[in-house]
């Protein structure tokens, strides 16, 4: 009884501990690391904003416009506010800044309302700005198309701590690979749809994230390897 009842748990140990011991394997070293690409180095930084401190530089800030009518872009927010914000708001440095032109301020604060539900939203910070603000702003991305007539988009961006966009210079799936597919990328993220935040945006934060933790080790330079990706994006 007892000899059989130890050939069970040396079993079940095995089929424990084998599992663990492939992913240690599996485990990339940080050599081996690849960063999240800069698609744009000249991000415009905030300026002469009254009463607020908020800043891209020295943040890794998500950007969202919601323009003049910012209860239109509810469920852009919302998406941000459960798939991005609520899952990175624990990590250092990080922030949402969403922006919305000066006359909207009170359906700005509803929408704000809105998030209030949900969380204190102490890492998310509502901007308003003229029209020729935002759109100077706008303009200093890379983006995959103009702001509509509300200065708004359902697209949000990733900005670093160096006022540098984060994306993909290659966004390409395995099949497009396979069919030898032209190169394109991704510079922003369309928050309407669920799938791509979840799955690309989300990544790519958690790849940037650690970035920035390697670099506080000590263990990380990756100034070769943004010329890298802004040239080869412009051939793009």
């Amino acid at each position: 009884m007892n000899r059989s009842r130890l050939k069970k748990q040396f079993i079940l140990g095995i089929l424990f501990f084998l599992p663990v011991l492939f992913l240690l394997f599996l485990y990339p070293s940080s050599h081996n690391y690849e960063p999240l690409d800069v698609v744009n180095n000249e991000v415009m930084e905030l300026t002469g904003l009254a009463n607020n401190d908020a800043r891209f530089n020295g943040n890794i800030t998500i950007l969202n416009f919601v323009g003049s009518r910012p209860l239109l872009k509810s469920t852009t927010t919302l998406n941000l506010k459960e798939l991005i914000y609520d899952k990175f708001l624990g990590f250092k440095r990080f922030q949402v800044i969403t922006l919305a032109l000066n006359e909207s301020q009170v359906e700005l604060e509803q929408l704000r309302k809105q998030l209030l539900d949900y969380d204190a939203l102490k890492y998310w910070k509502f901007i308003t700005m003229d029209s020729l603000q935002i759109q100077n702003i706008y303009n200093s991305l890379k983006s995959k198309g103009p702001l509509d007539n509300s200065y708004a988009t359902d697209e949000v961006f990733i900005v670093d701590s160096e006022l540098m966009q984060r994306g993909r210079t290659d966004d390409r799936t395995d099949n497009d690979i396979e069919k030898n597919t032209a190169i394109y990328g991704l510079s922003s993220y369309n928050c309407i749809e669920v799938a791509e935040i979840k799955n690309k945006m989300s990544e790519d934060l958690r790849i940037l994230f650690t970035e920035y933790r390697q670099k506080r080790k000590g263990n990380f330079d990756s100034s070769s390897r943004r010329k890298q990706d802004i040239k080869k994006n412009e051939k793009d």
